[in-house]
């Protein structure tokens, strides 16, 4: 299974003008986006995320701010990625357990494969080792 990696995307522009930067499926995105949305305000004592996906792909992004995420692997293996810069972002695949804690003035855009379904979710991190287990 392949697991997160970063995806630099093009920045055009210049610091006079201003930057613009370009995610496109294949070019960038690894799948086709099917769901769009952002999260913003986050206090940055709270840790969000806390699960993993049986289908979804996602890429994360911080347009703004900063974003600490932590991913965890089948086999237990942790990493750790800092999103600072807005033409970065995180490709996370399925089945790997994530949780993001934020800068108080960070926004997240976050590319899904999937549109939102509850029994996609896995939020149980003991149950997240369970089903690799078998």
């Amino acid at each position: 299974m392949e697991g997160p990696y970063l995806i630099e995307f093009p920045k055009v522009g210049a610091s006079d003008i201003g930057f613009i930067s370009i995610a496109e499926h294949p070019q960038q995105i690894p799948f086709e986006i099917k769901r769009t949305f952002w999260t913003y305000y986050t206090p940055e004592s709270v840790l969000r995320g806390r699960h993993a996906h049986h289908r979804t792909e996602q890429v994360l992004v911080a347009v703004a701010g900063r974003i600490i995420v932590t991913t965890e692997l089948a086999n237990g293996e942790v990493e750790l990625f800092r999103l600072e810069d807005p033409h970065v972002g995180l490709y996370i695949p399925p089945y790997v357990w994530h949780t993001m804690q934020y800068s108080h003035s960070a926004v997240q855009l976050v590319m899904a494969s999937l549109p939102y379904n509850a029994q996609d979710y896995i939020r149980d991190h003991s149950e997240f080792q369970r089903i690799w287990k078998r």
